[in-house]
């Protein structure tokens, strides 16, 4: 994997493993939280895995979500 990919994917697994650690915080399961997203429990998986390369309006959903800003679901990626 070349030096960019491997940063890519990096991004991916870090951004993951904060929503995963921000929806337990809240007490969300995973097909609950898709639920309040309207994302499908598999995507919301697939982005908890680092497997998503998730769009912008859907970290918004998720930032909203979770009631925070997006500046709080970036922090420390």
């Amino acid at each position: 994997m070349s030096g960019m990919g491997k940063r890519t994917a990096d991004i991916l697994e870090r951004f993951g493993q904060r929503v995963r650690d921000l929806r337990k915080e809240q007490g969300y399961s995973q097909e609950n939280f898709a639920a309040a997203c309207g994302l499908d429990r598999t995507y919301v998986g697939g982005i908890e895995r680092g497997e998503r390369n998730v769009a912008l309006r859907n970290i918004e959903v998720i930032a909203e979500t979770l009631g925070i800003t997006l500046s709080e679901l970036m922090a420390g990626l």
